[in-house]
């Protein structure tokens, strides 16, 4: 065992269970089911998690009701057919000293759809709306509450059925049990409402249930948030004492203490923090419950490097360590830190994109610097090259760097040619913007992979046809990138009109009252916006889209925009840029046609999207080796698209 992680890679008996270390994936949704159970690709996921080192994973939440199976696709632990999948999920896990543990859960309010794309039939504690999907809920029978507590029952009795070593019992990020504990969203009047034991008696008895159909051999655990951090959702205090009151009850083994809530667009930010929040802020949280009770306290919450999970270890905060996104990142994150390979773990840089980002639009996860995550069947293991060739890279951005390192991997002998001083592409530029340096990681994470697996680099060297013909490699890879689109604008010759790009390199300067243009509804205009409004700038922001940041991930978007509301930003929705002149930049909305005349404005900052740079491509005409583009030179999207054609590529040669 490496030094240092002495805590991180000691045992932990938990119940009936001991956990050979003390990492552990959290229940998330993968988007890998069929017809409801867990897929062949949910299998394959799990084990290589598995494989990697970690001590414990708790799979994703399970459905224990009828009531509870919405529109977003779960298991569903209501029915039998649920059995064979989890048993598979164990089968493939076990092998590597992994426990298994299910989640069961049931959302109440937080359900604005059925499974067949209609509005929902939620049910809840009372008839009290949600704020975020705008779901008006069902107050639930008694005879309901109580047929709910008994699929728990079943639902733990098929777990057992199944093999698993455990379950965790969701009652956090105000899903239907914390939505009895809090006073303000259970306004009931008979058993289940009004005092505080009354509030948690439903959560009493549906552990009471899943203790009954566990037996006593499985461990048994629950999910609190330790402050939902929203309006009317449930305070630190508050929760502390429900944690305190649970823990003690005799059947719970664990608490796992997480932050947030589902019910509004703030607290949802903390369900998966983006890289703007603090890592391992969940840890005081933790550590209140954990010096009221006497049971092993799991958390997380942007835990992203063992030795972060280690110090929070270390002090006496948590017993267990959640690092999902960072197994998404680097599946073999337990396995490289316990041998003292610290330096090669890919860090997660809480982007969000490809993992919560797919979930949410209900496509399988992913990872945008590892996009081998979710796709297992398909990349995992390596598969060597039939007989090393001779392969050209043209582009040193993440593209071009991951297609680099995988055909190194794989046998090949690779060179990679970049035409400037560094490594990175974009990736330079965006880790420039405020809260996102930790993006820049995915330029180390790759640079090292390519040193690792042999790769040839040169800098500074812009490759020509005459360059290409005198390698004359076996196989040439273009990832030569894009450059800022500029369009014509009416009236713009006194305007001051710079690019994005322009600003982040340090090209140019903006004056006191700037307009950020941005068509393209991502990362890059919320980034500016505050960048400026921080410098001391009179910033609006109009956007060609419904709102700013449209394209990203939710949970990043809305704890930006929250920010900037804060810093007086002012967002213009439905903005497409015309012109400027010299103190007045033009606007037409897009979808009235009128016109929107922002005045008194020193500077316009463009950021309309980037033109692919095909010239070297153009230039090469019919040559005759095997070529591949990919990245923003066959067509300007983002650096997931990039990372995953570079693999793709990589593997095919």
């Amino acid at each position: 065992m490496a030094r240092g992680f002495e805590n991180l890679f000691s045992p932990l008996p938990v119940g009936p269970t001991t956990l050979k270390n003390r990492i552990f994936s959290t229940g998330h949704m993968t988007v890998m089911l069929e017809d409801g159970q867990p897929s062949d690709a949910m299998v394959a996921y799990h084990e290589a998690r598995a494989e990697g080192g970690v001590g414990l994973i708790i799979l994703e939440a399970a459905r224990t009701h009828a009531s509870g199976d919405s529109g977003r696709p779960a298991i569903r632990a209501f029915e039998d057919a649920c059995i064979p999948g989890y048993r598979r999920i164990a089968e493939a896990c076990h092998p590597f000293g992994c426990k298994v543990f299910a989640q069961l859960s049931h959302p109440g309010r937080e359900m604005p759809q059925a499974a067949d794309g209609t509005l929902a039939v939620a049910v809840a504690p009372s008839a009290i709306p949600n704020e975020r999907f705008h779901v008006m809920p069902r107050e639930m029978p008694v005879a309901l509450i109580k047929d709910i507590v008994t699929g728990f029952e079943a639902a733990a009795r098929r777990i057992r059925l199944a093999g698993l070593d455990g379950t965790e019992v969701v009652a956090s990020h105000g899903y239907l049990i914390a939505q009895f504990f809090n006073s303000r969203v259970n306004v009931r009047t008979d058993e289940y409402g009004g005092s505080f034991d009354n509030r948690l008696r439903f959560a009493r008895e549906v552990l009471a249930a899943v203790r009954r159909g566990a037996g006593p051999d499985l461990t048994i655990g629950m999910r609190l948030s330790g402050e939902e951090k929203d309006h009317d959702g449930l305070e630190g205090a508050e929760c502390l004492e429900i944690a305190e009151a649970l823990a003690n009850g005799g059947v719970l083994d664990f608490l796992n203490v997480t932050a947030g809530t589902s019910a509004g667009l703030a607290g949802s930010v903390h369900i998966v923090p983006p890289m703007a929040v603090e890592t391992a802020y969940t840890a005081p949280l933790a550590a209140a419950i954990r010096n009221r009770t006497a049971i092993p306290i799991f958390v997380a919450g942007r835990i992203n490097q063992p030795q972060i999970a280690e110090e929070i270890l270390a002090s006496g905060q948590a017993d267990m360590c959640g690092m999902t996104r960072a197994m998404i990142a680097d599946p073999q994150m337990p396995a490289k830190a316990k041998a003292g390979k610290v330096d090669t773990i890919r860090a997660c840089v809480a982007c969000n994109q490809a993992c919560i980002g797919h979930m949410l639009n209900g496509y399988p996860i992913s990872c945008i610097q590892h996009p081998e995550t979710g796709r297992e069947l398909e990349f995992h293991p390596r598969k060597p090259a039939k007989s090393p060739r001779q392969i050209m890279v043209v582009g040193g951005g993440p593209g071009g760097m991951k297609a680099a390192a995988v055909a190194a991997e794989r046998g090949h002998r690779v060179t990679l040619f970049e035409a400037s001083g560094s490594l990175g592409g974009q990736i330079r530029l965006a880790q420039l913007l405020p809260g996102r340096a930790e993006i820049g990681g995915i330029i180390q994470n790759l640079a090292r992979e390519m040193h690792a697996a042999g790769v040839e680099v040169h800098l500074n060297r812009k490759v020509t046809r005459d360059l290409v013909e005198r390698i004359a490699p076996d196989v040439l890879v273009l990832a030569t990138g894009a450059t800022p689109f500029i369009p014509h604008l009416e009236d713009s010759d006194e305007a001051h009109v710079v690019t994005a790009w322009q600003l982040l390199q340090g090209e140019t300067n903006v004056g006191a009252r700037v307009a950020i243009a941005d068509w393209r509804c991502d990362w890059v205009g919320l980034g500016l916006a505050e960048r400026l409004v921080r410098d001391g700038c009179h910033v609006r922001l109009a956007v060609n889209g419904t709102m700013a940041g449209q394209l990203i991930p939710q949970y990043a978007r809305d704890k930006w925009l929250g920010d900037l509301h804060r810093l007086g930003v002012e967002i213009i929705p439905y903005a497409r840029l015309i012109g400027a002149d010299k103190d007045c930049a033009y606007f037409q909305h897009t979808l009235s046609g009128k016109p929107i005349v922002l005045e008194g404005i020193d500077t316009v900052v463009t950021a309309l999207g980037n033109t692919p740079e095909t010239s070297l491509a153009d230039s090469l005409g019919g040559r005759s080796c095997e070529t591949h583009m990919m990245g923003d030179c066959l067509c300007p999207r983002t650096v997931e698209e990039a990372v995953l054609e570079g693999l793709r590529v990589g593997t095919e040669i």
